[in-house]
């Protein structure tokens, strides 16, 4: 299966060697449709600044990006990196709100959708929810993500049996995309796409900032404290922004 068989309708610029694509919320569900109403498998990649300093020395990572048929501007160092190249974006486009909107869309089109990540019954939990939230929302299989990457095979055999249009991965950069990658081929979905920690929120064990906390562009501050562990993933943003401006 060809994750690159679409035609590029969105203007593309480079944030440190990395595609992004310039599309907001609404550009990207109409792409993520074409997608699902085409006959391959397809990679999105939510792209933040945390990935993008991981990319510079994960060659396998950075090679996905640049294969994946969509890349969206997840975070506000990337969409400000972005406008630096010209790109004009307005919005972010985040996993989260992804798997939001492609779930509504579930409901009404009966899209088929199938969670995996997360600890075990996180993502049984955030399924739930979402079916509650947007009754007729299409949900047809969860599995958590606590295996190791050589069951990935094994696993990805499962995952298939569900027949997704869309699969959604929350496991973590790079950890996620490089599943997607591996296994693409055994699930066949039409739309694989990596969403951190997006089950967590739907679940309930992570909350989200409030809209002026985002509005500020200060949810990465939010989420670190809310969560220390999440300091490790704060303290890439001044490298990115380092590199950013050196021209890297």
């Amino acid at each position: 299966m060809s994750s690159t068989t679409l035609g590029q309708s969105s203007k593309r610029v480079e944030v440190l060697g990395l595609p992004i694509d310039c599309v907001t919320m609404d550009q990207c569900l109409s792409r993520i449709e074409e997608m699902i109403a085409g006959p391959d498998s397809n990679i999105v990649v939510t792209a933040d600044a945390s990935g993008a300093v991981i990319a510079q020395s994960d060659q396998e990572y950075a090679d996905i990006v640049r294969r994946a048929t969509l890349v969206t501007p997840d975070s506000n160092g990337v969409v400000w990196a972005a406008n630096r190249q010209g790109a004009g974006l307005k919005e972010r486009v985040t996993g989260v709100d992804i798997v939001e909107r492609v779930c509504r869309l579930s409901a009404d089109k009966g899209y088929r959708l199938v969670f995996l990540g997360s600890e075990p019954g996180v993502t049984d939990i955030a399924a739930e929810n979402m079916r509650l939230r947007y009754p007729g929302c299409n949900i047809v299989g969860t599995r958590h993500g606590y295996f190791p990457s050589e069951s990935d095979e094994v696993v990805a055999a499962e995952i298939a049996e569900f027949k997704p249009d869309v699969l959604f991965v929350a496991m973590g950069i790079p950890r996620q995309e490089k599943f997607i990658a591996k296994t693409l081929s055994i699930i066949k979905p039409k739309v694989a796409i990596g969403v951190g920690g997006s089950f967590d929120v739907f679940s309930g064990r992570a909350k989200r900032a409030p809209m002026v906390i985002q509005k500020l562009k200060l949810e990465w501050l939010w989420r670190t404290l809310l969560n220390p562990k999440k300091f490790s993933k704060a303290k890439t943003l001044p490298v990115f922004a380092w590199m950013v401006m050196r021209g890297k």
